[in-house]
């Protein structure tokens, strides 16, 4: 039986997809850097399925490219030309299978939109904390298969902090249940944690268990003005002495990142009357619908400008004003797009280094490239940086971009020095398999190697992506 017509006996017409024009956006990212040619998308309907896809696939040494929401930034999700891989899309299985509000944990499935666990949570009276700009589109898949972080890592941790079990299609089809919802399990390895950040290499990903959190019933934000990046880790340290773990975000943005905001995106102002070279949003909750948080933050801040430790700060009156403030923090992606391409940097360091990163980086690139400008912003809260540089004129721009390895090598040699990470949250995919290989540990790499040749010694589970392997 050919190969394409098994495929269609195990998934049936709604789950194949063949036509060329129907598979165009399965196969290039949202961003347009990366374009596949896979002839075929399989869409099982739930484990089952997956398992015998994956079973046709280990018989007949077709690679597979495991897909959700399509969202990465990394291109671990596209199939590479000429490879003869196939695209298996875990959309439609979308169910929420189970909720234990006692338990706090919700399972679904991984195709199931990451707005609709955070809805359900919600429903339930409690908080599904990964927040992410493409929420309304990524899927638990992938959000666990590259270890999303998002805006709230400060207090709750990425996914590797928020999956407690996981259901996988292992490469030789059979099924790994570890669907469990424990919070104390001693009885050996941890091997959901293989899965969590693998982007697909180890095996596909078909549930999850979830944690969840009491929801918050007060929120008090603000958006404040800093002169430097150490001034900002200075009043992270003041903040976190004043609330706790009330202390849920804390967002770093350069002023040329919210510039960028208020020249392409409607409706966008500045909050503050005077610019400033640096910005910190920041944000507390708390489950205590009588809690004087507003007054906290409104006090702590205070202190904060007698210190001279900011110069102005903007506290939002309500919930309007609130997501106001986060819209600008969460369009400067988009602002960036529509402003042209730039070199990103997705990376982290100990949260002391940040200012040391920027300033050796910064000043270390500033001489070699003149004129160039940083957009820089992110989760400064738990070290994570959006360091990404372009230059204002197009034309000067386009010739800074051929400079990339250049770049990447000066700021990824800085980030190594500090003890950091070339990708802090967006993962490897294709874009930084030639980094990790000259980053990483060499014994870490064979550590990685063995585990990929005791799972998967064909290489079937999208190969090219992560790790070299010695079958590319």
């Amino acid at each position: 039986m050919p190969f394409i017509e098994h495929l269609l006996g195990i998934v049936g017409p709604a789950g194949l997809i063949t036509e060329p024009d129907a598979l165009t956006s399965y196969n290039k990212d949202w961003r347009g850097r990366y374009h596949g040619d896979a002839k075929v998308v399989v869409k099982p309907a739930n484990t089952s399925e997956v398992a015998a896809v994956v079973r046709a696939c280990h018989e007949a040494r077709v690679p597979i490219v495991p897909q959700g929401g399509n969202t990465g930034l990394c291109g671990a999700s596209i199939p590479r030309p000429g490879q003869g891989e196939i695209i298996l899309n875990l959309s439609r299985m979308n169910r929420i299978l189970a909720t234990d509000w006692d338990n706090d944990t919700l399972t679904c499935e991984a195709g199931t939109i990451l707005a609709t666990v955070q809805s359900t949570a919600r429903q339930g009276g409690r908080l599904f904390p990964l927040s992410i700009a493409s929420e309304g589109s990524a899927e638990i898949g992938g959000v666990v298969s590259t270890n999303a972080g998002g805006t709230a890592v400060l207090r709750y941790g990425s996914m590797r902090n928020l999956v407690m079990g996981l259901e996988v299609v292992l490469p030789d089809s059979r099924i790994w249940n570890g669907i469990r919802s424990l919070r104390k399990d001693n009885s050996g390895y941890d091997l959901k944690q293989w899965f969590i950040g693998a982007e697909g290499t180890l095996g596909i990903i078909t549930a999850a268990v979830l944690r969840l959190f009491p929801l918050p019933r007060v929120r008090a934000t603000a958006w404040v003005a800093v002169k430097t990046p150490r001034a900002a880790v200075n009043l992270l340290g003041h903040l976190k002495t004043r609330s706790g773990d009330r202390l849920t975000g804390f967002e770093l943005v350069s002023r040329p990142s919210l510039q960028m905001v208020l020249d392409h995106i409607s409706g966008s102002h500045d909050p503050l009357q005077q610019p400033s070279p640096w910005y910190v949003l920041v944000e507390m909750d708390d489950t205590d619908p009588d809690s004087e948080l507003h007054a906290v933050l409104e006090d702590s801040l205070n202190e904060a400008l007698r210190s001279e430790m900011i110069t102005d700060a903007a506290l939002a009156q309500s919930e309007i004003q609130a997501d106001a403030l986060w819209v600008l923090r969460e369009n400067i992606s988009e602002a960036q797009r529509l402003e042209g391409i730039s070199i990103k940097h997705d990376i982290s360091v100990p949260v002391s280094r940040i200012p040391d990163l920027i300033e050796e980086a910064t000043e270390r690139l500033e001489a070699q490239f003149p004129g160039i400008r940083l957009l820089c912003f992110g989760h400064v809260g738990d070290g994570n940086l959006h360091y990404n540089l372009s230059k204002p004129n197009r034309l000067e721009n386009s010739k800074f971009i051929q400079q990339t390895l250049t770049v990447n090598r000066i700021v990824h040699d800085t980030v190594d020095r500090l003890g950091g990470s070339i990708s802090a949250e967006h993962g490897i995919g294709q874009l930084k398999l030639d980094e990790l290989a000259h980053y990483k540990n060499p014994v870490e790499l064979d550590l990685m190697r063995s585990i990929k040749q005791t799972l998967d010694p064909f290489n079937l589970m999208n190969p090219g992506k992560v790790l070299h392997t010695t079958k590319e």
